[in-house]
């Protein structure tokens, strides 16, 4: 039985538990625990905005997240013996809910705060709360649908060297630099306010909380991923670029549609995960696993097999421009086009659109090559309407 390493109170912020997780990365963040390879554990996680989101009709709370607090993450896990340039391998054992928190949430931030994919069409933040019911997930605010989840964390990696964080914090200023003034901003740089930094104090809280580069995106310890198909039974293999690796996990999500669209994505929640480890050692230059992890999915997916699949191509949606090969652009445009086709079956834009950010659709890159145009889809499962979602003969 794997026991467990990591322990929250869910009516506490996560500097407050007992053993306090992190929300920046950065190598001089203690570990929290140490493991040895071979070894099975459990850990409990906040949801990733450290309990900012209430149970109730009201999207304020959405609105005026403060997203300098995202994602707090348990950990960091110390793998003993564990080297720079070996492969740490963790296998996704299993992944739960809570009893006394059987409910998640999705929703759409604010243009002015965070945005999201479809921010220049939604500016204005909706929130929708998911009631949890087995596998399956329902929702007071996007009726008329129930779907079974894939219960993942959207949010797993190791920490950075300061080598690689430095390497981080210049490209994404550089990027910054570009339009400074932009709303959403181009990067999220690292910002001292709101840090949680495990048991870190005085001039090196400090220092690391300078320094730390925020969570928001993947990058190359992997990070805020967001992959959906990362559930039980997969494998990763991340690229180690510290002593113990320094492993981390947060925003678990009990389902999401392909991409995350809505940014405050898939359907956020607390919960627990059952993690083991290994080591491959040398196994960076070995496998060439040294820029990005590789995973195996494991076998759990819901059973929808029949779907209808909006196109997207890369000619912008607001002036008719149009773009080289651009594959944003692309399923930006499928996600509209089924979002306005969802809106003849009685959905709001807003519900359609929350829709696409939890249920397990699937998005693809379907062509990439064609010149101009890239074309992406969306695959939106039949099942799981209670009602027919087919286009009928006249």
């Amino acid at each position: 039985m794997s026991k467990k390493i990591f322990e929250i109170d869910l009516s506490k912020k996560m500097h407050e538990q007992k053993h306090p997780g992190h929300n920046r990365w950065h190598p001089d963040i203690p570990a929290a625990f140490s493991v040895d390879p071979g070894e099975s554990f459990k850990m409990e996680c906040l949801d990733w905005t450290d309990g900012q989101i209430s149970n109730n009709d009201d999207p304020s709370d959405i609105e005026k997240v403060n997203l300098k607090r995202v994602h707090v993450l348990s950990g960091p896990v110390y793998v003993n013996g564990v080297e720079p340039g070996d492969l740490l391998v963790v296998d996704i054992l299993d992944i739960g809910t809570f009893n006394s928190h059987e409910w998640g949430f999705n929703g759409i931030f604010a243009k002015e705060n965070g945005g999201s994919f479809l921010a220049e069409h939604y500016p204005e933040a909706a929130k929708s709360i998911w009631d949890f019911e087995g596998i399956y997930a329902t929702s007071r605010h996007v009726p008329n649908v129930k779907f079974a989840g894939i219960i993942h964390p959207g949010l797993i990696g190791v920490a950075p060297s300061q080598e690689l964080l430095d390497e981080w914090n210049r490209r994404e200023q550089k990027l910054v630099d570009k339009d400074p003034k932009r709303v959403p901003p181009l990067a999220n740089l690292p910002d001292a306010d709101s840090t949680v930094l495990g048991t870190l104090k005085g001039e090196d809280y400090d220092r690391v909380a300078k320094e730390g580069a925020r969570t928001v995106p993947p990058r190359e310890n992997g990070g805020n991923c967001d992959i959906k198909n990362l559930s039980k039974g997969s494998r990763v293999y991340f690229p180690v670029f510290v002593e113990g690796a320094k492993l981390s996990v947060g925003d678990l999500h009990f389902s999401q549609g392909d991409g995350e669209i809505t940014f405050c994505g898939g359907i956020e929640m607390p919960g627990w995960i059952e993690l083991k480890v290994d080591v491959i050692k040398g196994g960076m230059k070995k496998h060439n696993i040294e820029k990005n992890p590789a995973f195996q999915p494991g076998p759990v997916m819901p059973h929808y097999n029949e779907y209808l699949v909006f196109q997207g191509i890369s000619v912008n949606e607001f002036n008719g421009t149009q773009e080289y090969l651009d594959a944003n652009t692309a399923y930006r445009n499928a996600c509209l086009n089924a979002i306005e086709y969802l809106k003849t079956l009685g959905f709001t834009g807003e519900q359609a659109y929350m829709l696409l950010g939890s249920a397990p659709v699937q998005g693809h890159v379907a062509g990439i090559v064609d010149i101009p145009n890239a074309c992406c889809t969306l695959s939106l499962p039949k099942e799981i309407f209670d009602q027919s979602i087919i286009p009928e003969l006249d």
